[in-house]
C-alpha cells in the first residue's frame, strides 16, 4: 500500500461530452493502495482543483476509494474543508435520516416512486453549492441517479422555445407546496412542516416562514400550504454560463401525493400559469440530457448543484445511497 491513492481517469458507458468536457468526470483509486487517512490527505491538497473540475465538467463520479460507511463518508467529504450544510438546517422537501453531522439518507420516498430532475433545494431561498452521494448498497434493479448538465439544457430549450425561455428569465418562479403535519415517508415531498422549519408550534413555524418571505395557509387537517416569494428560475454562473437553475420540472411532473396537485404546484412569479408544451419539452431535453450514474458500492459523486441537476430512478430490491450538502461560498 502506497502513501497515496493511485488514481486515474477513466471512462464509463454513456458518459457525454459537453462543451468541451465529458460529463460526467470518472476517477478511479487503485483498490487497496491507499488508506482512508491517505485519501483523506490526498483529497484535501486537491479540494480546490476538484472543486473547480466538478464546476467545469457539472459533477466528479469517485470509483474505487476506501468508502465503506457513513463515517467514512463524513471523513472524505470533510477532507474538501467546505462548509457542511446540516439537513436540519435545510428547507428540503424529502424526508430524510440523519446519519452523522455531514450524511443522511437521499430520499425516503418508496422505490416505486421516481424523483425527476431537479438543483437541491431550489424551491427555496436556501440552497446549497455543492452536494455528495454515496453509494453505500445499489438496488437489485434501477436506482440509478440521473444527473442532467442544466447549462446545455437551457441552451437547447432556449433554441425551441425562446418565449418561455425569456419568461423564466424575466419573471421567475413561485412554488406552492402542502406540507404534512407528521412526516410522510410514503412521499417524495412528504416532510412535515414542523421539521421544515425546525419549528415546535405553529407561530414560530409562522415566524420563519415570514422572515423569507413566504406566504402561507393552515389547513383544517393540520396540513400547511406554504408558497415561496419569487425565486428565479435561470441563473448566470461566473463564467457567464446560464443555467436552469429551478425545479420546475420536479414539481409539474413529480409533486403529487394526497395534499399536492402538480397542476397547483409552480406558476411565473407574477401568478400566470406556465406553457405546459414548454415544459414538456424541458422535461424531454432533461431526459435526452441525463446521465445515469450506473452506482456501485462505494461510488461517491461530487455534484456542482448550480451545474447539474439530479433525480432517481424506480428501483427494485435494497438501495442504500446517502447524501450531504455543502452550503452557499461566502
Amino acid at each position: 500500500m502506497t502513501d497515496a491513492p493511485q488514481v486515474s481517469l477513466i471512462s464509463v458507458p454513456g458518459q457525454q461530452p459537453a462543451d468541451g468536457h465529458v460529463f460526467p468526470l470518472v476517477l478511479a483509486c487503485e483498490p487497496g493502495s491507499a488508506t482512508l487517512d491517505a485519501t483523506c490527505t490526498w483529497l484535501a491538497s486537491r479540494a480546490a482543483d476538484l472543486c473547480q473540475q466538478a464546476s467545469a465538467h457539472g459533477a466528479i463520479l469517485f470509483r474505487g476509494f476506501p468508502v465503506a460507511i457513513p463515517e467514512d463518508l463524513d471523513r472524505f467529504i470533510a477532507a474538501f474543508g467546505l462548509k457542511n450544510f446540516p439537513y436540519e438546517q435545510s428547507l428540503s422537501n424529502a424526508v430524510r435520516v440523519v446519519k452523522t453531522p455531514r450524511v443522511f439518507t437521499a430520499n425516503e420516498a418508496p422505490p416505486n416512486v421516481t424523483i425527476f430532475l431537479h438543483h437541491e433545494m431550489a424551491q427555496t431561498p436556501i440552497y446549497p453549492s455543492r452536494l455528495f452521494f454515496f453509494c453505500e448498497q445499489p438496488a437489485e434493479t434501477g436506482g440509478a441517479t440521473p444527473i442532467c448538465r442544466s447549462d446545455i439544457l437551457y441552451a437547447k430549450l432556449k433554441a425551441e422555445c425562446p418565449q418561455f425561455a425569456a419568461d423564466c428569465e424575466s419573471r421567475g418562479l413561485r412554488y406552492t407546496n402542502v406540507m404534512p403535519a407528521a412526516n410522510d415517508a410514503a412521499s417524495g415531498m412528504g416532510r412535515s412542516w414542523q421539521s421544515t422549519f425546525q419549528a415546535e408550534t405553529r407561530e414560530a413555524a409562522e415566524a420563519r416562514l415570514k422572515s423569507l418571505g413566504y406566504s402561507w395557509e393552515w389547513l383544517p387537517d393540520g396540513c400547511l400550504r406554504a408558497t415561496t416569494p419569487v425565486l428565479p428560475a435561470v441563473r448566470q454562473l461566473l463564467d457567464g454560463r446560464q443555467v436552469f437553475f429551478n425545479q420546475l420540472i420536479a414539481a409539474f411532473q413529480g409533486w403529487k401525493d394526497d395534499r399536492n396537485d402538480p397542476s397547483k404546484s409552480i406558476t411565473f412569479g407574477d401568478g400566470t400559469t406556465l406553457d405546459r408544451d414548454a415544459v414538456n419539452v424541458a422535461s424531454r431535453l432533461g431526459e435526452e440530457l441525463s446521465f445515469n450514474i450506473p452506482w456501485q458500492k462505494g461510488d461517491v459523486a461530487l455534484v456542482d448543484n448550480y451545474v447539474a441537476m439530479h433525480g432517481r430512478r424506480t428501483f427494485t430490491g435494497t438501495r442504500k445511497v446517502l447524501a450531504s450538502l455543502i452550503a452557499v461560498d461566502e
